[in-house]
């Protein structure tokens, strides 16, 4: 079932990347994120309370460890966010999506160093391959 998830997640970030550019003709990318966080906030605290994901949270429902993690990841994807933006204002929608997919190179390296995530060639392969399709995605 998480291949399907991963899916949609693909979709709806081709449809980031296209909505984005043709909306940030005329605005700045930082105010455009900016915009786009607080919709998604939004969209998503309205999503969590119609799935009643609130019922029995409390501050306490996270541990310390998860706090900061959780902190951590949305620092790390608003930072993310900003850069994408900022890329796509003056770049081309593909050349900017196809960029900023290889952080599946960069999630392989962590994933094996931080995780304990497997190191094999199959894997090693599909990344390089990720990474020359980029680079031929890319050129002119």
């Amino acid at each position: 079932m998480w291949v399907f998830y991963a899916l949609v997640s693909a979709l709806f970030a081709a449809l980031t990347a296209i909505f984005g550019k043709i909306g940030l003709k005329e605005i700045d990318s930082t105010l455009a994120t900016t915009v786009r966080s607080f919709i998604m906030a939004g969209f998503l605290g309205i999503t969590a309370i119609a799935l009643k994901k609130f019922q029995g949270f409390s501050l306490d429902s996270f541990t310390n460890k998860e706090w900061l993690f959780v902190v951590l990841s949305g620092v790390a994807g608003a930072l993310s966010w900003l850069f994408y933006f900022y890329a796509l204002k003056s770049g081309s929608a593909l050349g900017v999506s196809v960029v900023d997919r290889l952080s599946i190179i960069f999630v392989f390296v962590l994933a094996v160093m931080f995780l304990g995530e497997s190191f094999t060639m199959p894997k090693v392969l599909g990344v390089i391959l990720i990474a020359i399709g980029a680079f031929l995605t890319t050129m002119k």
